[in-house]
């Protein structure tokens, strides 16, 4: 016992002396990303006129809203040192649940919008028991489940959209004006609240502290008797939540569920994650440099677009970018 507790002592001793470093490279790492938020920006608003405009920044911020919301759950579950391939797919089904809550079964629009949010937060526990209680690995149980939810959505939809043409408070929510006269869509303020309740829960409350520990060393945080098992759980819950809310946003945002969209999500939700700064390996992350990442990620393809490069050249450009941020970490971990 004397013996174990020498070793935890000086474990924590280690951290707390690394504590500053650490600190201050993830701050580093934010601060990269923005600097590069900023010259992206500043290349485009000068390769053209069209691209700083009112109308275009918002729609930059607009098009962050889904890709923002899933990058922020999985900012949750990759700090753990998982992962999550779900999330596109999941938001798809979670879409046409929203339909069939508020369409077919015509529950009042509040109550449907929570119910495809907790759907979504179901899809994040079935994942988190698969992971943490059958010890599949992230990558292969989230895989399924990806498939699962691609497969779901079509059959439950019958492979065809669910319109709201009658629930037009449900479209609101996502291309609604708060300010009547003032075109600054609801979408984006929702997504800045939901970063901030984020960022706040990460770093002040339990859920962050045991992600982030878990993440760093689970074998010590296990010894140290925190239920792993139990908080990896909650964790993905809590992510699939974020699926639940994407697919509130995105079938507002068209007007429809469309059982075949998510496809590709998962990818640039992941990619904004890694951009702002959060490790693969676990134990470091932070909602501002998802937040960052989410933005890099809006702003190369809102920009690419209107500069008219080909969609081909508009992948291999966002695959490299995902390379040089995968490869920073990587840096990062050796320093």
């Amino acid at each position: 016992m004397a013996t174990l507790m020498a070793t935890l002592k000086t474990s924590a001793q280690r951290l707390v002396t690394g504590g500053v470093s650490s600190a201050v490279k993830d701050r580093l790492q934010q601060s990269l990303a923005f600097a590069s938020l900023i010259v992206i920006f500043a290349f485009f608003s000068f390769a053209s006129p069209d691209f700083f405009t009112y109308s275009n920044i918002t729609a930059i911020l607009f098009s962050t809203v889904v890709i923002g919301t899933l990058a922020l759950g999985t900012t949750f579950v990759i700090i753990t040192g998982g992962i999550d391939l779900s999330i596109g797919t999941g938001m798809a089904l979670c879409a046409v649940m929203s339909g069939v809550f508020i369409v077919n079964i015509r529950l009042p629009v509040g109550v449907g919008v929570l119910s495809a949010i907790l759907f979504g937060g179901l899809i994040g526990l079935v994942n988190g028991f698969n992971v943490a209680v059958l010890k599949i690995p992230p990558f292969i149980a989230t895989l399924a489940m990806m498939l699962v939810a691609q497969g779901l959505a079509l059959v439950i939809s019958h492979s065809t959209p669910i319109y709201f043409n009658d629930a037009s408070g449900y479209v609101a929510i996502s291309t609604g004006n708060l300010i009547p006269g003032v075109n600054f869509p609801n979408a984006v303020v929702i997504l800045a609240v939901v970063a901030v309740v984020s960022a706040v829960l990460l770093k002040k409350t339990v859920l962050g502290r045991f992600a982030y520990s878990i993440g760093s060393n689970e074998e010590a945080t296990a010894l140290s008797g925190i239920n792993v098992r139990k908080w990896k759980i909650i964790v993905y819950a809590f992510a699939g939540l974020f699926i639940g809310l994407a697919g509130v946003m995105i079938s507002a945002r068209l007007g429809s569920a469309q059982p075949a969209t998510g496809m590709g999500y998962e990818l640039q939700a992941i990619a904004a994650v890694v951009i702002g700064g959060t490790s693969l390996s676990g134990g470091k992350g932070s909602i501002v440099g998802t937040v960052i990442g989410a933005l890099i990620i809006s702003v190369l393809n809102n920009g690419l677009q209107i500069t008219s490069i080909p969609q081909e050249w508009q992948n291999v450009i966002l695959g490299g970018v995902i390379l040089i941020a995968v490869y920073a970490d990587i840096i990062r971990k050796r320093t």
